[in-house]
């Protein structure tokens, strides 16, 4: 009884769409305000998290925020996350997260009082450079987020070695990409932790991102990943496609960015004309709670009225 009277009184409601003949799990925000509506019917927010996030892992107040500027939000989990279906699990693939992405803009499309040539495509860290390649030569996509977004891995790499050592990331890259040859030959992939502290084994390692992960991580969220991110990520390169957006983008920059270089996310802003923000703090203070959270969301819902706004 409880669960039903929550569900009632939550700004969203769940739905699922298919994605690759798998079940993704949504949450429907509707617009709290009629400021971007026309009578073709009202924009619609196409949100996911970054590296092995899920949507409740600090998504919501990004997705309230935007809802009471005047857009609809459909906020889901990639397939093998969170509340969606799909194997194998804990395993980030760019390729299949940007096909739910594109799953996610059919079923936004479709929802009721959204305008299908309307969508904006919203995606943070890994996710803030998925949006650009599933935006790239698209009409339907009238505008794209990047927050702190990660668009270019051979970058990242070179920002690691600052601050790892050489023959450490060597082990983790070697150890992946023995992880993927053993899942394409149908074994089991190793795993490790998507956070951890200084000197342990993870994705994330540096001082502090074990502690800023487990404060936005919700109760979907696994601390665990395919030991193949490190090879998956390397190839990962959608500044590619910057160029090729025929929307307005927005992209917002840490300029102390530790895991997602700003220098690389500023020169693909400037190949791809995008307007960019930028913010005098780390990759996770964007998030709720945050000294710059408030900010972010702001500059977000002032991008998105402005080009988004019928005129009058």
């Amino acid at each position: 009884m409880t669960e039903r009277l929550e569900e009632a009184a939550s700004p969203y409601r769940p739905l699922t769409f298919d994605s690759g003949g798998d079940e993704c799990h949504a949450w429907h925000f509707p617009a709290t305000d009629d400021s971007c509506s026309t009578a073709d019917g009202r924009p619609c927010v196409v949100m996911a998290h970054g590296l092995a996030g899920t949507k409740d892992s600090g998504l919501r107040p990004f997705a309230e925020g935007l809802a009471a500027a005047g857009l609809d939000v459909l906020a889901f989990d990639y397939r093998g996350f969170g509340a969606s279906a799909g194997t194998p699990r804990q395993t980030v693939s760019v390729q299949r997260q940007i096909a739910d992405y594109r799953a996610a803009m059919r079923a936004a499309a479709k929802l009721p009082d959204v305008h299908a040539q309307r969508l904006v495509l919203w995606g943070v860290s890994l996710a803030g450079g998925h949006v650009i390649t599933a935006a790239a030569g698209r009409d339907d996509v009238a505008a794209v987020v990047s927050l702190t977004p990660l668009v270019d891995g051979l970058a990242g790499g070179r920002q690691a070695l600052a601050t790892h050592r050489p023959t450490a990331l060597l082990r983790s890259f070697a150890a992946g990409i023995g992880s993927r040859l053993t899942a394409f030959t149908g074994g089991t992939p190793t795993t490790m932790p998507v956070v951890g502290k200084p000197g342990e084994r993870a994705a994330l390692s540096l001082p502090g991102c074990y502690e800023d992960y487990l404060s936005i991580a919700g109760p979907t969220w696994r601390n665990e990943t395919d030991t193949g991110i490190g090879p998956e990520l390397a190839a990962h390169r959608p500044n590619r496609h910057a160029a090729q957006l025929r929307c307005p983008w927005l992209v917002q920059i840490a300029d102390l960015d530790r895991s997602a270089p700003p220098h690389a996310a500023a020169k693909a802003a400037f190949n791809g004309g995008a307007e960019v923000r930028h913010y005098p703090c780390d990759h996770f203070d964007v998030w709720s709670g945050r000294s710059w959270h408030e900010p972010a969301v702001a500059h977000q819902a002032a991008f998105l009225r402005r080009h988004l706004t019928p005129a009058t």
